[in-house]
């Protein structure tokens, strides 16, 4: 029987189809799909939920999601989102909401899109009356003059964090939205780190101030 952990720790392939010698008896539970105990389960999820449903691991994540929203701009087509969706995805944030173009390269995503809330805006006015509604408090992220640095910032549990496109950063619409814009500390020549990244180190901090590490894998 496979152990829980997370799969990228280690080389894996997935695993092949359920073995009742080796596994046990085959599992009557219904979170299991019965095709991927027959065939095998090689999909990006960690080991906890192989071969379970979509429909269930979705329901096991919505359990434990957290207060933390995410919003990346996307005026221009950025090809950052996907690695925004898949750390996202990582952290178990709330929704991940996108601005501007419907469309983007899901590549980036690993899948993890079919496991993540995703919510479309059309404006970032639209985004901020969301936030209003849903009594989130929007967090900028970006080095820009008059933000304080993200290390020193205590960020508010229900929050969302907004990320600009790769290039022009937060739209000016956004940061005259936002309470509070956050900027990461940098000591290299580069004026800016690529915004998937930058997101990483956002949610990153989010999870250490409010995350409960009893929760994670």
């Amino acid at each position: 029987m496979t152990l829980p952990g997370p799969t990228e720790w280690g080389a894996s392939n997935g695993v092949g189809p359920w073995a009742t010698e080796h596994d046990g008896p085959v599992p009557d539970d219904p979170r299991y799909d019965p095709e991927l105990l027959r065939d095998g389960d090689t999909r990006n999820v960690v080991d906890a939920y192989r071969y379970w449903t979509r429909t269930a691991i979705i329901a096991d994540i919505d359990q434990r999601r957290h207060a933390l929203h995410i919003a990346i701009e996307n005026f221009g087509n950025d090809a950052n989102i996907g690695g925004v969706v898949r750390t996202a995805n990582a952290f178990a944030v709330d929704t991940v909401h996108i601005v501007g173009r419907r469309r983007w390269n899901r590549r980036g995503a690993m899948v993890t899109d079919r496991y993540q809330r995703l919510h479309h805006h059309q404006t970032s006015a639209e985004l901020m009356s969301f936030a209003a509604a849903a009594g989130l408090t929007v967090v900028a992220v970006d080095n820009v003059p008059g933000s304080v640095r993200l290390e020193e910032t205590p960020l508010p549990r229900q929050a969302l964090l907004v990320f600009g496109q790769e290039g022009p950063g937060i739209s000016e619409e956004t940061k005259a939205g936002a309470e509070l814009v956050v900027s990461i500390a940098q000591f290299g020549s580069t004026r800016s780190i690529n915004a998937s990244v930058a997101a990483g180190i956002a949610m990153h901090s989010w999870i250490r101030q409010w995350g409960d590490l009893n929760h994670a894998w």
